[in-house]
């Protein structure tokens, strides 16, 4: 790997918070994770946990942040973004699949409830009380967030990344989801609910 790519390609930084004694004692399920790490591009056999399929709009070396809190078999997913084109509005969400060369490796949307119809474009499923979007606006420095906070938890495995799309996901019938193309992407070690939650 050249010096450049290093650089460009900076390597994620997973720090799993410790619970007080207090709370792990008395089993309330909280768990804490947070990760970030800068986008680059991915290789013809390997991708970075943080790839840019839009080195224009989200330029090598951008960079990103995921944190997530697990309480009581409910979630909060927080996102940040630093250093990607500003002044405007883009769409984003929790995806199954991690992050690969090709912009569709990270799969459809994580839903709670799965929709049997995939593509999945029904309001009653693609909505975001049943799957987690994190759409954000970035200011004149580039810089961008979202929170998103649910009732229900990620189950074991089945969500992976969070990939930021070209614009604000739509709401209507026969497009409820959708967010035009996928610049980037950044596979996430999310936590699952507690088991017994």
């Amino acid at each position: 790997m050249t010096a450049g790519r290093t650089a460009a390609v900076a390597a994620a930084v997973v720090l799993m918070a410790a619970l007080p004694a207090a709370a792990a004692q008395a089993d309330t399920g909280d768990r804490w994770m947070r990760t970030t790490a800068s986008f680059g591009t991915p290789g013809e056999f390997l991708a970075p946990d943080a790839v840019t399929h839009d080195e224009g709009v989200v330029p090598a070396g951008a960079r990103i942040t995921v944190a997530q809190r697990v309480k009581d078999g409910r979630t909060a997913v927080e996102l940040s973004v630093r250093g990607i084109q500003p002044d405007r509005a883009y769409g984003a969400h929790v995806h199954t699949g991690t992050c690969g060369v090709a912009p569709e490796a990270s799969g459809p949307h994580y839903q709670h409830r799965i929709d049997p119809v995939q593509p999945s474009v029904d309001p009653a499923y693609a909505n975001p009380r049943n799957e987690a979007w994190l759409d954000f606006r970035t200011g004149p420095d580039g810089s961008g967030g979202a929170v998103a906070e649910q009732k229900w938890s990620f189950r074991a495995g089945e969500a992976r990344s969070v990939v930021i799309h070209e614009h604000t996901t739509l709401t209507g019938k026969g497009e409820a989801g959708q967010a035009g193309r996928r610049l980037a992407c950044f596979t996430v070690p999310f936590v699952p609910v507690a088991a017994g939650k």
